[in-house]
């Protein structure tokens, strides 16, 4: 699933070739692409026409284009492998394109939603008085959002009295971290993933979210992660962060700390990856 990092590199195509345009007119080519939209495809598509798209916003692993002159926004779900591609009008269409948004100006892009899988899709939601599509009003602020509140996500961690890993991917309590992302700041903070949330001191606290917030920006920087050629940016391009990896997907092989090789364990359905040297599990956990 995308973090934070690969929604945010959408986003930001958006902003640039999206944002300001003025809907022309929809196709909704495959039903599941909008089946959060109860009202379905002819619907959707008739409420997008002639509105303006308004500046490209995300919280967390969530994306969303507001209607500049209206109080609702299209809600992104990427889903497993969801794609929002900035294509020409005569591009060949892709193989799993699902929607097609044309805009009312010279440009000659239009807008694709592209999903092999069909588990994402595209939505019509009021906003709340903040903004947010009301369906995701409950996700907590990301650690890259300036207004992240670093002493409340210290107090709302003790009192979680859960594990370290369950609360990073706790989307109501820090919004955006996923598999990847979590291992990754974990094995930089030499922290295990089983690690009480209860043990944790501010100072403890802080460093961790610095950890995130930094493999986070370092991702950003190349473009996210991309294993596959379904996490690519709206021109259709992947990022190389995955070659900057330090534990996720790692197995077997040595840690560039010390030495000793990456262990994977199964994980509430997942894996996660350690370095059982320099991130000791707990003595509960071990």
């Amino acid at each position: 699933m995308p973090e934070l990092p690969e929604v945010e590199v959408v986003r930001r195509g958006l902003e640039r070739w999206v944002s300001g345009r003025v809907v022309a007119d929809v196709q909704v080519l495959h039903p599941r692409a909008v089946r959060r939209h109860l009202a379905g495809g002819e619907d959707f598509g008739a409420r997008l026409k002639g509105h303006r798209i308004g500046l490209a916003q995300r919280r967390g692993k969530y994306l969303w284009l507001p209607l500049a002159d209206s109080g609702q926004s299209i809600l992104a779900h990427l889903g497993m492998s969801g794609q929002l591609l900035v294509q020409p009008h005569d591009a060949p269409d892709e193989r799993h394109l699902r929607i097609r948004v044309g805009f009312d100006d010279v440009q000659s892009t239009e807008l694709r939603f592209v999903d092999q899988r069909t588990f994402g899709g595209l939505s019509l939601h009021d906003n709340t008085a903040d903004g947010l599509p009301d369906v995701i009003a409950h996700i907590a602020r990301d650690p890259l959002d300036d207004a992240f509140d670093d002493d409340a996500f210290h107090l709302a961690l003790r009192r979680r009295r859960t594990t370290i890993k369950r609360a990073l991917l706790d989307q109501s309590l820090i919004s955006g971290v996923g598999n990847i992302y979590a291992d990754e700041a974990l094995w930089r903070a030499r922290l295990h993933y089983e690690r009480p949330t209860a043990t944790f001191t501010r100072p403890r606290t802080a460093e961790l979210l610095g950890h995130v917030r930094d493999v986070m920006n370092a991702a950003l920087a190349v473009g996210g992660t991309s294993f596959d050629s379904l996490y690519v940016n709206v021109n259709g391009e992947s990022g190389y962060f995955e070659r900057s990896l330090d534990a996720y997907g790692r197995e077997d092989q040595p840690c560039r700390r010390c030495g000793t090789a990456i262990r994977r364990r199964p994980w509430m359905n997942r894996s996660s990856y350690f370095c059982p040297r320099c991130q000791r599990p707990p003595r509960a956990a071990s």
